[in-house]
């Protein structure tokens, strides 16, 4: 019995859109990236870009444990000598962007290079609840039913 491989070409793709309202990020950003690699699919291959296409709506209501809402930061370098810069957690969902925390949170369970650069297109975080691919009918994946954990109580 030969080890199955997937061809590009024969991937199919589906479209599925997850509710983060409440959500642990670091719970959904385990999921979302399993779904993004195809490692859910019996013919996931490690070097074809077979997972899904996963849409997260209200990307700002999702939840952080323990102290990290106010403590966790995230770093970057303008490129200048002395400029590192950070911003908390808090900053970043109550800011103009808040998607980035889910979307760094994926992007650092995605393998880096020109596989998971690939993978990272086929995300699509929006803060609102609002989104514009109704017209690819979406299947809705009810994160908070598949573990008590993943969604915070009180």
């Amino acid at each position: 019995m030969a080890t199955f491989s997937q061809k590009p070409a024969e991937v199919e793709k589906k479209w599925i859109v997850i509710d983060a309202e409440g959500i642990v990020v670091g719970r959904l950003a385990t999921i979302v990236a399993n779904r993004l690699r195809g490692k859910h699919k019996a013919t996931y291959t490690p070097h074809v870009d077979d997972g899904d296409n996963v849409i997260v709506i209200n990307a700002e209501k999702c939840v952080l444990t323990g102290k990290k809402y106010s403590d966790k930061k995230y770093y970057w370098h303008t490129g200048y000598p002395g400029g590192i810069k950070e911003r908390t957690a808090r900053q970043i969902i109550e800011g103009r962007f808040p998607e980035r925390v889910i979307e760094k949170a994926v992007e650092r369970m995605v393998p880096r290079g020109p596989l998971g650069r690939r993978q990272m297109k086929n995300l699509r975080v929006y803060a609102g609840a609002e989104h514009p691919h109704e017209a690819q009918a979406p299947t809705v994946l009810d994160v908070a039913a598949l573990n008590s954990k993943n969604k915070r109580s009180a």
